[in-house]
């Protein structure tokens, strides 16, 4: 997503959110617990960790841990709204795919603790979707890479 809209989208924040989401499946089935996707899975816990990592983030900012990150990622990504979105898209969008995979995630709780998105997709369909989006995204992230280094070389 970030290579798409790299100004706007903390791909950093995004990555992040989305492993700290996972955390609590791994403490899950480290110790035997069902279901495995809990509150962190659904769009309310989803968001509270999103607001969570991009304040966190935000205070690494301040600290000037995450400064050595903008030489890979671009400063871009390292400001307040693309953490932000970043985080908020990578907190959404894991809800959204493991809905359509896992059959314990209730995504609308406690509002619903249905999951009508569960099969939506083939697990063969879902993974080329993510992919494809892989794919893109890296030849977009080249393909500016390249361009930057070029109009770099020219100056």
């Amino acid at each position: 997503m970030s290579a798409v809209a790299p100004r706007h989208i903390g791909f950093v924040a995004f990555c992040t959110t989305n492993i700290a989401i996972d955390i609590e499946s791994l403490v899950n089935l480290l110790n035997g617990a069902y279901p495995v996707h809990r509150f962190l899975h659904t769009y309310v816990g989803a968001t509270l960790a999103a607001v969570g990592m991009a304040v966190l983030l935000g205070l690494a900012l301040r600290l000037r841990v995450l400064h050595s990150l903008a030489t890979i990622f671009g400063s871009a990504g390292l400001r307040a709204t693309p953490i932000i979105v970043g985080s908020l898209l990578g907190a959404w969008s894991h809800v959204l795919l493991d809905s359509i995979m896992h059959r314990d995630v209730a995504p609308w709780w406690p509002f619903s603790d249905g999951n009508d998105l569960l099969g939506s997709l083939s697990m063969v369909r879902l993974h080329l979707l993510c992919l494809a989006g892989f794919v893109i995204g890296l030849v977009v992230f080249i393909v500016r890479a390249s361009y930057r280094h070029l109009k770099d070389r020219l100056q």
